[in-house]
């Protein structure tokens, strides 16, 4: 249930290859499905920041990462990601020099992780933002969302008008999966 989706994945794996992505960057790792799909879809010489807060649960997939041969594309960052993120924005040189991002953590800061990545993601990059339709609640009326949806569905719904705001970003929502925002930066 925590793993991206298949097909948001496939998505994911074709998006990395129309923007030739080489350096990337992972919010959210978990075992790592994404992640074992984005460095086996970039080049030998790609890499990806990978943060989460937990390193445990990447210990999982470590070994099919080692397996793969993918292993050493990986540089994964046990920490919240806004640190990190702040620490790459201080050193300049990373400043546009991202291909892709992909966002499965910690939905209360979708919105600053997005500010984050403008800056981090080359002009052309595209950033994917995942549970964008929240079960399928965005959608509903509120006397239909069950209770425990309502906090996320909000902050959901709130991100989604954000998204669909931001004339940094040409914008595209797939239902793929939970529903996928893809983000191409425009400048």
């Amino acid at each position: 249930m925590m793993a991206t989706a298949p097909d948001a994945g496939q998505m994911m794996a074709m998006l990395l290859k129309l923007v030739n992505a080489k350096k990337t960057i992972e919010v959210g790792v978990f075992t790592g499905y994404s992640l074992l799909l984005t460095a086996l879809t970039i080049p030998e010489d790609g890499k990806i920041i990978a943060i989460d807060v937990n390193r445990e649960p990447f210990e999982i997939g470590l070994p099919v990462f080692k397996k793969a041969g993918v292993a050493d594309k990986i540089d994964f960052i046990e920490s919240e990601a806004l640190p990190v993120l702040d620490q790459l924005l201080q050193n300049h040189e990373n400043e546009g020099s991202f291909d892709f991002a992909f966002v499965d953590a910690d939905k209360v800061n979708y919105w600053n992780y997005h500010e984050r990545l403008m800056k981090l993601l080359k002009v052309g990059g595209v950033a994917v933002y995942d549970n964008t339709l929240w079960g399928g609640s965005v959608a509903m009326p509120d006397a239909l969302v069950p209770e425990f949806r309502k906090p996320g569905r909000q902050l959901t719904i709130e991100l989604n008008k954000l998204l669909a705001a931001d004339q940094r970003v040409q914008i595209s929502h797939a239902s793929l999966g939970d529903g996928i925002t893809i983000c191409r930066r425009l400048y």
